[in-house]
Protein backbone atom coordinates (compact mmCIF):
# COMPACT_ATOMS: atom_id res chain seq x y z
CA UNK A 1 0.00 0.00 0.00
CA UNK A 2 3.07 2.23 0.90
CA UNK A 3 4.66 2.05 -2.45
CA UNK A 4 1.57 2.97 -4.11
CA UNK A 5 1.11 5.88 -2.43
CA UNK A 6 4.95 6.52 -3.17
CA UNK A 7 4.14 6.47 -6.43
CA UNK A 8 0.62 8.05 -6.70
CA UNK A 9 2.67 11.04 -5.02
CA UNK A 10 5.59 10.73 -7.51
CA UNK A 11 3.60 11.05 -10.58
CA UNK A 12 1.46 13.98 -9.03
CA UNK A 13 4.91 15.74 -7.90
CA UNK A 14 5.76 15.12 -12.44
CA UNK A 15 2.29 16.57 -13.05
CA UNK A 16 2.11 19.50 -11.00
CA UNK A 17 6.54 19.94 -12.70
CA UNK A 18 5.11 20.23 -16.27
CA UNK A 19 2.10 22.57 -15.19
CA UNK A 20 4.78 25.02 -13.40
CA UNK A 21 6.75 24.42 -17.20
CA UNK A 22 3.42 25.58 -19.07
CA UNK A 23 3.23 28.30 -16.80
CA UNK A 24 6.89 29.44 -16.69
CA UNK A 25 7.30 29.44 -20.29
CA UNK A 26 3.72 31.07 -21.53
CA UNK A 27 4.36 33.77 -18.78
CA UNK A 28 8.11 34.61 -19.61
CA UNK A 29 6.63 34.48 -23.57
CA UNK A 30 3.39 36.89 -22.33
CA UNK A 31 5.50 39.45 -20.73
CA UNK A 32 7.99 40.24 -23.87
CA UNK A 33 10.55 37.59 -24.20
CA UNK A 34 12.44 37.69 -27.51
CA UNK A 35 10.68 40.36 -29.30
CA UNK A 36 13.42 40.42 -32.73
CA UNK A 37 10.34 40.81 -35.36
CA UNK A 38 9.80 37.28 -37.70
CA UNK A 39 11.29 37.55 -41.41
CA UNK A 40 10.39 35.24 -44.36
CA UNK A 41 13.09 33.48 -43.78
CA UNK A 42 11.63 32.32 -40.32
CA UNK A 43 8.67 31.24 -41.87
CA UNK A 44 9.44 30.16 -45.59
CA UNK A 45 8.06 26.67 -46.04
CA UNK A 46 10.99 24.81 -47.84
CA UNK A 47 9.41 21.81 -49.69
CA UNK A 48 11.98 20.31 -51.91
CA UNK A 49 14.05 19.79 -48.34
CA UNK A 50 15.01 16.22 -48.04
CA UNK A 51 13.54 13.94 -45.36
CA UNK A 52 13.88 10.16 -44.82
CA UNK A 53 9.88 10.09 -46.21
CA UNK A 54 11.54 10.48 -49.78
CA UNK A 55 14.31 7.96 -49.77
CA UNK A 56 12.13 5.80 -52.47
CA UNK A 57 12.81 8.43 -54.54
CA UNK A 58 16.03 9.77 -53.63
CA UNK A 59 18.21 6.73 -53.49
CA UNK A 60 21.97 7.93 -54.10
CA UNK A 61 23.95 11.24 -53.25
CA UNK A 62 23.85 12.29 -56.68
CA UNK A 63 19.56 12.43 -56.18
CA UNK A 64 20.25 14.03 -53.08
CA UNK A 65 22.32 16.88 -55.08
CA UNK A 66 19.54 17.22 -57.48
CA UNK A 67 17.59 17.77 -55.21
CA UNK A 68 19.33 20.56 -53.56
CA UNK A 69 19.62 21.90 -56.71
CA UNK A 70 15.94 22.16 -56.74
CA UNK A 71 16.06 23.32 -52.75
CA UNK A 72 18.11 26.62 -53.31
CA UNK A 73 16.31 27.51 -56.00
CA UNK A 74 13.16 26.88 -54.09
CA UNK A 75 14.93 29.11 -50.97
CA UNK A 76 15.37 32.17 -54.07
CA UNK A 77 11.76 32.44 -54.71
CA UNK A 78 10.46 32.19 -51.30
CA UNK A 79 13.13 34.20 -49.58
CA UNK A 80 15.65 36.25 -51.19
CA UNK A 81 13.00 37.31 -53.93
CA UNK A 82 10.96 38.65 -50.64
CA UNK A 83 13.67 40.42 -49.05
CA UNK A 84 14.43 44.32 -49.66
CA UNK A 85 17.69 45.02 -51.19
CA UNK A 86 20.22 48.54 -50.68
CA UNK A 87 22.29 50.38 -48.31
CA UNK A 88 19.88 49.32 -45.43
CA UNK A 89 19.92 45.55 -45.55
CA UNK A 90 24.16 45.53 -46.20
CA UNK A 91 24.43 43.05 -43.77
CA UNK A 92 21.06 41.03 -44.35
CA UNK A 93 22.44 37.25 -45.27
CA UNK A 94 19.49 37.42 -47.60
CA UNK A 95 19.16 40.50 -49.33
CA UNK A 96 20.61 39.82 -52.65
CA UNK A 97 23.87 41.41 -53.21
CA UNK A 98 24.58 42.92 -49.57
CA UNK A 99 28.13 42.02 -47.79
CA UNK A 100 26.47 38.83 -46.21
CA UNK A 101 25.07 37.23 -49.22
CA UNK A 102 26.48 33.88 -49.87
CA UNK A 103 25.95 33.62 -53.36
CA UNK A 104 28.72 36.26 -53.52
CA UNK A 105 31.39 33.82 -52.04
CA UNK A 106 32.37 31.22 -54.50
CA UNK A 107 31.69 28.48 -54.18
CA UNK A 108 28.64 29.04 -51.74
CA UNK A 109 29.86 26.87 -49.10
CA UNK A 110 26.55 26.08 -47.87
CA UNK A 111 26.03 23.16 -50.50
CA UNK A 112 27.08 19.87 -50.31
CA UNK A 113 30.83 19.77 -51.70
CA UNK A 114 33.13 16.85 -52.52
CA UNK A 115 37.45 17.24 -53.39
CA UNK A 116 37.92 14.53 -55.88
CA UNK A 117 41.66 12.82 -55.95
CA UNK A 118 43.35 10.84 -58.18
CA UNK A 119 44.43 8.19 -56.35
CA UNK A 120 42.60 7.76 -52.86
CA UNK A 121 44.26 6.99 -49.61
CA UNK A 122 40.69 6.65 -48.35
CA UNK A 123 37.69 8.19 -47.77
CA UNK A 124 36.70 10.99 -45.05
CA UNK A 125 32.93 12.14 -44.51
CA UNK A 126 33.05 15.25 -43.00
CA UNK A 127 29.00 15.88 -40.59
CA UNK A 128 28.58 19.70 -39.53
CA UNK A 129 26.60 20.25 -36.81
CA UNK A 130 23.49 21.98 -35.95
CA UNK A 131 22.57 25.19 -37.59
CA UNK A 132 25.85 25.09 -39.11
CA UNK A 133 26.93 24.29 -43.23
CA UNK A 134 29.16 22.68 -44.81
CA UNK A 135 31.66 25.59 -44.25
CA UNK A 136 32.84 24.69 -40.63
CA UNK A 137 34.80 21.69 -41.92
CA UNK A 138 36.15 23.73 -44.92
CA UNK A 139 39.71 23.80 -44.08
CA UNK A 140 40.39 20.14 -42.57
CA UNK A 141 38.81 18.86 -45.75
CA UNK A 142 40.88 21.29 -47.98
CA UNK A 143 43.85 20.14 -45.72
CA UNK A 144 42.86 16.29 -45.76
CA UNK A 145 42.04 16.40 -49.78
CA UNK A 146 45.50 17.50 -49.97
CA UNK A 147 46.98 14.08 -48.11
CA UNK A 148 45.18 12.36 -50.96
CA UNK A 149 41.89 11.51 -49.04
CA UNK A 150 38.65 11.80 -51.54
CA UNK A 151 36.66 14.00 -49.43
CA UNK A 152 32.70 14.63 -49.46
CA UNK A 153 31.02 17.50 -47.04
CA UNK A 154 27.09 16.93 -47.45
CA UNK A 155 24.78 19.94 -46.26
CA UNK A 156 22.58 18.23 -43.50
CA UNK A 157 18.59 18.47 -43.77
CA UNK A 158 17.87 21.68 -42.49
CA UNK A 159 20.77 23.76 -42.81
CA UNK A 160 22.54 26.27 -45.27
CA UNK A 161 19.18 27.52 -46.23
CA UNK A 162 17.31 29.14 -44.26
CA UNK A 163 16.18 29.29 -40.46
CA UNK A 164 12.91 27.75 -41.00
CA UNK A 165 14.31 24.61 -42.38
CA UNK A 166 15.14 23.28 -39.39
CA UNK A 167 11.81 24.27 -37.55
CA UNK A 168 10.63 20.42 -38.60
CA UNK A 169 13.51 18.12 -39.58
CA UNK A 170 14.45 15.46 -37.25
CA UNK A 171 17.57 13.31 -37.03
CA UNK A 172 16.63 10.54 -38.54
CA UNK A 173 16.52 12.30 -41.63
CA UNK A 174 20.00 13.77 -41.31
CA UNK A 175 20.91 10.38 -40.63
CA UNK A 176 19.74 8.62 -43.34
CA UNK A 177 21.73 11.28 -45.51
CA UNK A 178 25.06 10.13 -43.66
CA UNK A 179 24.33 6.62 -45.02
CA UNK A 180 23.74 8.18 -48.85
CA UNK A 181 26.86 9.71 -48.46
CA UNK A 182 29.15 6.63 -46.54
CA UNK A 183 27.69 4.88 -49.78
CA UNK A 184 29.01 7.61 -52.35
CA UNK A 185 32.51 7.56 -50.80
CA UNK A 186 33.12 3.79 -50.86
CA UNK A 187 31.71 3.84 -54.77
CA UNK A 188 34.52 6.44 -55.26
CA UNK A 189 37.45 4.59 -53.11
CA UNK A 190 36.28 0.67 -53.35
CA UNK A 191 37.54 -1.16 -50.17
CA UNK A 192 39.70 1.77 -48.86
CA UNK A 193 39.36 3.06 -45.23
CA UNK A 194 36.27 5.23 -44.54
CA UNK A 195 36.87 8.28 -42.14
CA UNK A 196 34.44 9.90 -40.43
CA UNK A 197 35.09 13.45 -38.69
CA UNK A 198 31.70 14.78 -36.51
CA UNK A 199 31.91 18.18 -35.12
CA UNK A 200 29.25 18.98 -32.41
CA UNK A 201 25.76 17.47 -33.53
CA UNK A 202 27.71 15.94 -36.78
CA UNK A 203 29.38 13.61 -33.71
CA UNK A 204 26.42 11.94 -32.94
CA UNK A 205 25.59 11.44 -36.42
CA UNK A 206 28.69 10.03 -36.87
CA UNK A 207 28.90 7.59 -34.09
CA UNK A 208 24.99 6.54 -35.04
CA UNK A 209 26.09 5.20 -38.53
CA UNK A 210 29.17 3.35 -37.09
CA UNK A 211 26.89 1.58 -34.36
CA UNK A 212 24.54 0.73 -37.54
CA UNK A 213 27.60 -0.39 -39.03
CA UNK A 214 28.80 -2.66 -36.03
CA UNK A 215 25.56 -4.53 -35.38
CA UNK A 216 25.61 -5.46 -39.05
CA UNK A 217 22.84 -3.08 -40.74
CA UNK A 218 24.72 -0.98 -42.86
CA UNK A 219 28.49 -1.20 -43.97
CA UNK A 220 31.23 -0.38 -43.97
CA UNK A 221 32.60 0.11 -40.45
CA UNK A 222 34.76 3.55 -40.21
CA UNK A 223 38.35 2.56 -40.09
CA UNK A 224 38.19 5.81 -37.49
CA UNK A 225 36.51 8.42 -36.39
CA UNK A 226 37.37 12.11 -35.31
CA UNK A 227 35.01 13.86 -33.29
CA UNK A 228 35.67 17.64 -32.61
CA UNK A 229 33.48 19.49 -29.15
CA UNK A 230 31.36 16.42 -29.97
CA UNK A 231 27.48 17.41 -28.74
CA UNK A 232 27.32 14.43 -25.98
CA UNK A 233 25.77 14.65 -22.84
CA UNK A 234 23.25 17.55 -23.65
CA UNK A 235 21.63 18.92 -20.36
CA UNK A 236 18.54 17.01 -19.02
CA UNK A 237 16.57 20.44 -19.67
CA UNK A 238 17.01 20.64 -23.42
CA UNK A 239 14.25 17.94 -23.26
CA UNK A 240 11.87 20.64 -22.55
CA UNK A 241 12.47 22.14 -25.91
CA UNK A 242 9.70 19.34 -27.37
CA UNK A 243 7.20 21.06 -24.77
CA UNK A 244 7.72 24.64 -25.95
CA UNK A 245 7.73 23.43 -29.52
CA UNK A 246 4.40 21.81 -29.37
CA UNK A 247 3.07 24.91 -27.57
CA UNK A 248 4.14 26.66 -30.79
CA UNK A 249 1.18 25.55 -32.84
CA UNK A 250 -1.58 26.88 -30.27
CA UNK A 251 -2.27 30.35 -32.14
CA UNK A 252 -0.42 33.56 -30.61
CA UNK A 253 2.19 31.28 -29.42
CA UNK A 254 4.38 31.14 -32.91
CA UNK A 255 7.49 32.78 -31.37
CA UNK A 256 7.68 29.61 -28.91
CA UNK A 257 9.05 27.79 -32.17
CA UNK A 258 12.44 29.70 -31.71
CA UNK A 259 14.88 29.56 -28.90
CA UNK A 260 16.49 32.28 -29.75
CA UNK A 261 15.47 34.97 -32.75
CA UNK A 262 18.51 36.93 -33.95
CA UNK A 263 19.31 39.22 -36.82
CA UNK A 264 20.66 36.74 -39.47
CA UNK A 265 24.27 38.24 -40.89
CA UNK A 266 26.34 35.37 -40.59
CA UNK A 267 26.71 33.52 -44.48
CA UNK A 268 27.10 30.25 -43.41
CA UNK A 269 25.52 29.64 -39.86
CA UNK A 270 22.18 30.33 -38.63
CA UNK A 271 22.06 32.65 -35.73
CA UNK A 272 18.29 32.17 -34.52
CA UNK A 273 17.94 28.63 -33.47
CA UNK A 274 14.63 26.57 -33.62
CA UNK A 275 13.47 25.48 -30.75
CA UNK A 276 12.96 21.97 -32.68
CA UNK A 277 16.77 22.01 -33.82
CA UNK A 278 17.05 21.60 -29.52
CA UNK A 279 14.45 18.60 -29.48
CA UNK A 280 16.60 17.27 -32.19
CA UNK A 281 19.99 17.50 -30.39
CA UNK A 282 18.54 16.01 -27.27
CA UNK A 283 16.92 13.03 -28.98
CA UNK A 284 19.86 12.11 -31.27
CA UNK A 285 22.44 12.49 -28.30
CA UNK A 286 19.87 10.54 -25.57
CA UNK A 287 19.65 7.99 -28.39
CA UNK A 288 23.40 7.33 -28.91
CA UNK A 289 24.06 7.39 -25.22
CA UNK A 290 22.08 4.67 -24.87
CA UNK A 291 23.31 2.31 -27.42
CA UNK A 292 26.63 2.96 -26.88
CA UNK A 293 25.74 1.90 -22.87
CA UNK A 294 24.01 -1.19 -24.27
CA UNK A 295 26.76 -1.73 -27.06
CA UNK A 296 29.31 -1.51 -23.96
CA UNK A 297 27.73 -3.98 -21.79
CA UNK A 298 26.68 -6.44 -24.25
CA UNK A 299 29.52 -8.94 -23.36
CA UNK A 300 30.26 -10.28 -27.17
CA UNK A 301 33.42 -9.48 -28.75
CA UNK A 302 33.81 -5.91 -29.96
CA UNK A 303 36.38 -3.29 -31.43
CA UNK A 304 35.10 0.06 -31.59
CA UNK A 305 36.78 2.40 -34.05
CA UNK A 306 39.60 3.91 -32.78
CA UNK A 307 38.19 7.47 -32.12
CA UNK A 308 40.33 10.81 -31.50
CA UNK A 309 38.20 13.38 -29.86
CA UNK A 310 39.14 17.13 -29.49
CA UNK A 311 37.46 19.41 -27.13
CA UNK A 312 38.16 22.63 -25.30
CA UNK A 313 37.85 22.25 -21.09
CA UNK A 314 35.49 25.17 -21.38
CA UNK A 315 32.06 24.52 -23.63
CA UNK A 316 29.09 26.36 -23.30
CA UNK A 317 27.50 23.18 -24.99
CA UNK A 318 28.85 20.25 -23.33
CA UNK A 319 31.53 19.33 -20.94
CA UNK A 320 34.54 17.32 -20.71
CA UNK A 321 33.20 15.07 -17.64
CA UNK A 322 29.90 14.09 -20.38
CA UNK A 323 32.27 12.83 -23.12
CA UNK A 324 34.37 11.10 -20.74
CA UNK A 325 31.75 9.12 -18.60
CA UNK A 326 29.05 8.52 -21.35
CA UNK A 327 31.15 8.11 -24.73
CA UNK A 328 35.07 7.60 -24.22
CA UNK A 329 34.54 5.71 -20.84
CA UNK A 330 32.18 2.85 -22.40
CA UNK A 331 34.06 2.40 -25.31
CA UNK A 332 36.58 0.97 -23.35
CA UNK A 333 40.54 0.31 -24.82
CA UNK A 334 39.97 0.41 -28.41
CA UNK A 335 42.74 2.85 -28.67
CA UNK A 336 40.85 5.82 -28.15
CA UNK A 337 42.22 9.69 -27.27
CA UNK A 338 40.89 12.16 -26.14
CA UNK A 339 42.85 15.71 -26.45
CA UNK A 340 41.74 18.52 -23.83
CA UNK A 341 42.57 22.08 -24.86
CA UNK A 342 43.07 23.74 -21.78
CA UNK A 343 42.38 27.76 -20.76
CA UNK A 344 45.20 30.17 -21.07
CA UNK A 345 47.01 29.88 -17.60
CA UNK A 346 49.32 32.79 -17.89
CA UNK A 347 46.53 35.55 -17.99
CA UNK A 348 43.64 33.51 -16.40
CA UNK A 349 43.77 33.98 -12.68
CA UNK A 350 40.40 34.22 -9.61
CA UNK A 351 39.76 38.04 -10.88
CA UNK A 352 39.03 36.35 -14.44
CA UNK A 353 37.60 33.27 -14.83
CA UNK A 354 34.36 31.77 -13.02
CA UNK A 355 34.79 28.08 -12.94
CA UNK A 356 38.33 27.24 -13.32
CA UNK A 357 38.44 23.65 -15.11
CA UNK A 358 41.89 22.80 -13.43
CA UNK A 359 39.71 20.37 -10.72
CA UNK A 360 38.45 18.11 -13.39
CA UNK A 361 41.42 18.28 -15.63
CA UNK A 362 43.86 17.34 -12.72
CA UNK A 363 41.57 14.70 -11.86
CA UNK A 364 41.15 13.30 -15.19
CA UNK A 365 45.14 13.02 -15.57
CA UNK A 366 45.40 11.24 -12.23
CA UNK A 367 42.80 8.45 -12.99
CA UNK A 368 44.40 5.48 -13.67
CA UNK A 369 40.95 3.55 -14.52
CA UNK A 370 40.89 5.67 -18.11
CA UNK A 371 40.49 3.14 -20.75
CA UNK A 372 41.74 5.75 -23.39
CA UNK A 373 44.33 7.83 -23.71
CA UNK A 374 44.59 11.75 -22.52
CA UNK A 375 46.34 14.67 -24.28
CA UNK A 376 46.46 17.66 -22.34
CA UNK A 377 47.49 20.67 -24.36
CA UNK A 378 48.57 23.69 -21.95
CA UNK A 379 50.63 26.44 -20.85
CA UNK A 380 54.29 25.45 -20.10
CA UNK A 381 53.73 26.57 -16.86
CA UNK A 382 51.96 29.87 -15.24
CA UNK A 383 55.01 32.00 -16.21
CA UNK A 384 54.72 31.30 -19.83
CA UNK A 385 51.99 32.07 -23.11
CA UNK A 386 54.07 28.65 -24.52
CA UNK A 387 52.02 25.63 -25.39
CA UNK A 388 53.16 22.07 -24.65
CA UNK A 389 51.35 18.25 -24.65
CA UNK A 390 51.07 16.55 -21.24
CA UNK A 391 50.41 13.17 -22.23
CA UNK A 392 48.64 10.07 -20.12
CA UNK A 393 48.39 6.63 -21.45
CA UNK A 394 45.24 4.59 -20.78
CA UNK A 395 44.71 2.76 -17.23
CA UNK A 396 47.76 5.15 -16.20
CA UNK A 397 47.97 7.62 -13.42
CA UNK A 398 51.47 8.67 -14.76
CA UNK A 399 52.32 11.66 -16.93
CA UNK A 400 54.34 11.10 -19.76
CA UNK A 401 57.27 13.44 -21.19
CA UNK A 402 56.14 16.65 -22.46
CA UNK A 403 56.12 17.72 -26.03
CA UNK A 404 57.12 21.34 -26.62
CA UNK A 405 54.41 22.03 -29.36
CA UNK A 406 56.77 25.37 -30.71
CA UNK A 407 53.38 27.72 -30.57
CA UNK A 408 52.01 29.86 -28.05
CA UNK A 409 48.70 31.47 -27.08
CA UNK A 410 47.87 34.73 -28.84
CA UNK A 411 47.70 38.42 -27.40
CA UNK A 412 43.79 38.57 -25.62
CA UNK A 413 42.73 35.32 -25.86
CA UNK A 414 41.89 32.99 -22.56
CA UNK A 415 40.63 30.27 -24.10
CA UNK A 416 39.05 28.19 -26.66
CA UNK A 417 35.22 27.69 -26.98
CA UNK A 418 32.72 24.98 -29.12
CA UNK A 419 32.78 26.89 -32.27
CA UNK A 420 36.45 27.54 -32.55
CA UNK A 421 37.75 24.39 -32.83
CA UNK A 422 37.40 23.52 -36.50
CA UNK A 423 38.33 26.79 -37.98
CA UNK A 424 42.03 28.29 -38.55
CA UNK A 425 43.22 31.73 -37.67
CA UNK A 426 43.40 32.51 -41.46
CA UNK A 427 39.86 31.83 -41.89
CA UNK A 428 38.50 34.70 -43.54
CA UNK A 429 35.23 34.94 -42.19
CA UNK A 430 35.37 33.62 -38.54
CA UNK A 431 39.74 34.25 -38.13
CA UNK A 432 42.32 36.52 -35.89
CA UNK A 433 42.39 39.27 -38.92
CA UNK A 434 40.20 40.66 -41.67
CA UNK A 435 41.37 39.60 -44.91
CA UNK A 436 43.09 42.52 -46.86
CA UNK A 437 39.87 42.95 -49.38
CA UNK A 438 37.82 45.45 -46.91
CA UNK A 439 34.36 44.57 -49.16
CA UNK A 440 35.11 41.10 -47.84
CA UNK A 441 32.65 40.87 -44.38
CA UNK A 442 34.29 39.54 -41.82
CA UNK A 443 33.29 38.06 -38.25
CA UNK A 444 36.13 37.08 -36.36
CA UNK A 445 38.16 38.41 -33.67
CA UNK A 446 36.79 42.10 -33.84
CA UNK A 447 37.77 44.63 -31.08
CA UNK A 448 34.11 46.66 -31.27
CA UNK A 449 33.80 48.76 -28.03
CA UNK A 450 30.94 51.78 -26.94
CA UNK A 451 28.29 51.73 -25.04
CA UNK A 452 25.81 48.33 -24.19
CA UNK A 453 22.42 48.28 -25.86
CA UNK A 454 23.70 49.54 -29.14
CA UNK A 455 24.98 46.89 -30.84
CA UNK A 456 22.08 44.21 -32.66
CA UNK A 457 24.88 41.59 -32.22
CA UNK A 458 24.29 39.77 -28.81
CA UNK A 459 27.22 40.61 -26.14
CA UNK A 460 28.16 36.69 -26.04
CA UNK A 461 28.78 36.38 -29.91
CA UNK A 462 31.30 39.38 -29.57
CA UNK A 463 32.84 37.96 -26.57
CA UNK A 464 32.94 34.17 -28.20
CA UNK A 465 36.22 32.92 -29.94
CA UNK A 466 35.41 31.86 -33.41
CA UNK A 467 39.20 30.26 -34.82
CA UNK A 468 41.42 28.26 -32.97
CA UNK A 469 44.90 29.39 -32.55
CA UNK A 470 46.45 25.66 -32.38
CA UNK A 471 44.39 24.54 -35.56
CA UNK A 472 47.45 23.38 -37.41
CA UNK A 473 47.95 21.12 -33.96
CA UNK A 474 44.34 19.42 -34.63
CA UNK A 475 44.91 18.94 -38.64
CA UNK A 476 48.49 17.22 -37.82
CA UNK A 477 46.72 14.59 -35.67
CA UNK A 478 43.85 14.56 -37.43
CA UNK A 479 45.97 13.44 -40.43
CA UNK A 480 48.71 11.31 -38.74
CA UNK A 481 45.44 9.54 -37.16
CA UNK A 482 43.91 8.43 -39.91
CA UNK A 483 46.68 7.08 -41.53
CA UNK A 484 47.76 4.74 -38.71
CA UNK A 485 43.94 3.84 -38.71
CA UNK A 486 43.94 2.83 -42.35
CA UNK A 487 47.72 1.32 -41.95
CA UNK A 488 46.27 -1.11 -39.57
CA UNK A 489 43.42 -1.46 -41.66
CA UNK A 490 45.49 -2.43 -44.25
CA UNK A 491 47.46 -4.63 -42.05
CA UNK A 492 44.73 -6.75 -40.84
CA UNK A 493 43.11 -7.35 -44.56
CA UNK A 494 46.24 -8.67 -45.29
CA UNK A 495 46.96 -11.09 -42.50
CA UNK A 496 43.33 -12.08 -42.79
CA UNK A 497 42.44 -11.47 -39.18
Amino acid sequence: MRNKTATGSRKRWCIIRIIVCIVTVVGLYACGGNRQPLEPWHSANLTEEYSSNKSDEIQTFDDYRQLEDKLFTQLEDKVYARTETGLDYTFVRYSSGSAADPELLKPNWNHSFELPTDEPVGGVLLLHGMSDSPYTLRALGEALNKHNYWVLGPRLPGHGTAPSGLRNIKWEDMASVVQLSVKHLASKVGRKPIHIVGFSTGAPLALNFTLDALEGNISPVPSSLVLISPAIGIHPLASLAALKNGLSYIPGLGRMAWLSIQPEFDPYRYNSFATNAGTQVHRVTRSVARRIGRWSNSGAPKTFPPTLVFLSTVDATITARAVVESLLRPLGPHGQELVLFDINRFVANDLLTINDPGPLTAKLMADETLPFTITFVTNENQESIQVVARHKDPFSPVELELDLLGIAWPTGVISLSHVALPFPPDDPLYGRRPPDDEGILFLGQMGIQGERGLLKIPYDWLVRLRHNPFFEYLESRTVAWMKRAGENQSTVGETGN
